[in-house]
């Protein structure tokens, strides 16, 4: 018996679930033949496993790398998590559709890119031209269709409006989308009505994909806010995803069985209801979140503009120091910023910012997004740990950086970013390791088989054969993050061998300039 590649001699994780066993797995072409003991067969290339863990590649089922893919297709921030596919297209943000007024978040604005696109069949193009080292499957972002529709405006969408909204969907979906997101707290997202959501969600339903959603409450209004998004997928029957799934600010994180109970009975219920989480209590997204919403409405002109006018900026600072206490201050620090004035703010808490400016917390905050023109990113310090590693146990809760991909050197190591970047994957397979939370066999099917089946991925995800061969090798004693708060640009370790359908990425922790990374039309 001969194999392209023989992995032999290591402790096979197969994603199930179940407890490690030694096999050795043999390889043709971009599949898995066997998985038993070969220790009589012949293979081109041998990966000796002996004393270490294999498992399935690890799904990033939340991350928003589609732009950054195509400055660097290697994502080596992604390949030494041990991650072979990303969903990306979430929060509503996503590469494609650009038509219209719509405009891509202002990170990926900044950069030059190899190419143009405007259409999903035109992005992953593109994208297939530049061969990504992972697998990539493609949400269709609501602010991306809205903006292409209707700009953003705050207001409800006309019948002839969402009607067209519906149409570019379903034309996205066609293209090769695999779902559709919500990030119901952006503009415009933010403006639609429910009923929006839900007759989008059928086209989505209707052509067996996903909806992913950044709700419009992870705080104060958790539990309605869960209320409409498990709504959605009982009024349409779309497969529903809940988006980094967290009880934010100290004083709701009282919320989290109440939150848990209404995932548990949607799902008792017959719902196809899932959720996922970074391993972090910190989130981090553009610091403008921060404005009312009146004041977010209109594009980027429109609030910069309300922000330079004396009057409305006394109006949006009020409002905003109305809502936040001291405490929501400290646990605030500044992550990326575009001015070179602010270069000396990265990576520090908001209150010595502004201390350094003379300035109140609020005002400082006002003086960032100004100055930066609304290219500052916050971090933010409001969640539980305790609440973290328990939604984390949730059988059905799989792992999501919720980052773009980055790189040591180059265009996309020159910010700040949250070390979830780098570190989510192996930060939470060592928690695993060390007894802090689920086991090893759960925590590995968390990452590849329970995404890998919600996402419709249906040859991914177990270590078996006839499926495709995204396989991770790692040593179970050295894996973990390296990325902190403070420094954040550090790659994973431990990831010794990643397999990207069949092809070695990694090899002995070190890439091998390999990128065999495909556009998976993904669908149930």
């Amino acid at each position: 018996m001969r194999f392209d590649v023989l992995i032999r001699g290591g402790q096979v994780l197969d994603g199930t679930g179940t407890p490690a066993r030694r096999a050795d797995i043999g390889l043709l072409g971009d599949r898995i033949e066997a998985v038993e003991d070969l220790s009589l067969a012949e293979a081109g290339v041998v990966v000796d496993a002996a004393g270490r863990c294999v498992c399935p590649g690890f799904i990033d089922v939340h991350s928003h790398s589609d732009a950054y893919l195509l400055i660097e297709p290697a994502a080596p921030s992604k390949v030494f998590q041990g991650v072979t596919t990303e969903v990306v297209g979430n929060c509503g943000a996503s590469a494609a559709p650009r038509l219209g007024r719509y405009l891509m978040p202002s990170d990926w604005r900044a950069m030059p890119y190899p190419g143009s696109w405007r259409t999903v069949a035109e992005y992953r193009a593109l994208l297939e031209q530049v061969k990504p080292a992972v697998n990539v499957v493609l949400l269709i972002g609501h602010n991306a269709l809205r903006a292409s529709v209707m700009g953003y405006e705050e207001r409800r969408s006309t019948a002839d409006e969402l009607a067209e909204m519906k149409a570019l969907l379903a034309r996205c979906m066609d293209e090769g989308g695999a779902g559709w997101s919500t990030g119901l707290i952006y503009s415009p997202g933010m403006f639609a009505a429910p009923s929006e959501i839900v007759e989008l969600a059928r086209v989505v339903a209707g052509r067996k994909g996903i909806y992913t959603s950044h709700m419009r409450s992870e705080g104060g209004r958790l539990l309605e806010a869960l209320d409409e998004t498990i709504g959605v997928g009982r009024e349409t029957g779309v497969r529903v995803q809940v988006s980094h799934l967290k009880t934010s600010g100290r004083a709701n994180w009282g919320l989290r069985e109440a939150a848990l109970d209404r995932v548990r009975a949607a799902r008792a219920e017959g719902l196809e209801v899932a959720a996922d989480r970074y391993p972090y209590t910190a989130s981090c997204t553009d610091l403008d979140v921060i404005l009312p919403d009146w004041a977010a409405g209109g594009g980027r002109e429109e609030v910069l503009t309300r922000l330079r006018d004396p009057a409305t900026r006394a109006r949006i600072r009020e409002e905003i120091a109305a809502r936040r206490d001291a405490a929501y201050w400290e646990n605030l620090v500044i992550g990326s910023v575009r001015h070179p004035g602010n270069a000396g703010f990265k990576g520090r808490p908001i209150v010595e910012v502004a201390r350094r400016l003379g300035l109140e917390p609020v005002d400082a905050a006002l003086h960032l997004m100004d100055t930066d023109e609304l290219h500052t990113s916050g971090i933010f310090f409001g969640m539980s740990e305790d609440n973290m590693w328990r939604i984390l146990a949730e059988p059905y809760v799989m792992i999501g950086s919720d980052a773009s991909l980055r790189a040591p050197s180059g265009p996309l190591s020159r910010d700040h970013p949250h070390p979830r970047a780098y570190g989510a994957f192996p930060r939470f397979l060592r928690a695993s390791l060390d007894g802090r939370t689920v086991s090893p066999a759960e925590a590995v099917r968390k990452m590849t088989s329970l995404p890998a089946r919600q996402f419709g991925l249906k040859d991914r995800g177990l270590i078996e054969p006839g499926m495709k061969a995204d396989i991770v090798v790692f040593d179970a004693g050295g894996v973990g993050d390296a990325a902190t708060y403070e420094e954040p640009h550090r790659l994973a370790r431990g990831i010794e061998t990643l397999m990207v359908n069949g092809q070695a990425v990694l090899s002995g922790g070190k890439p091998t300039n390999v990128r065999p990374g495909r556009f998976l039309s993904s669908r149930r």
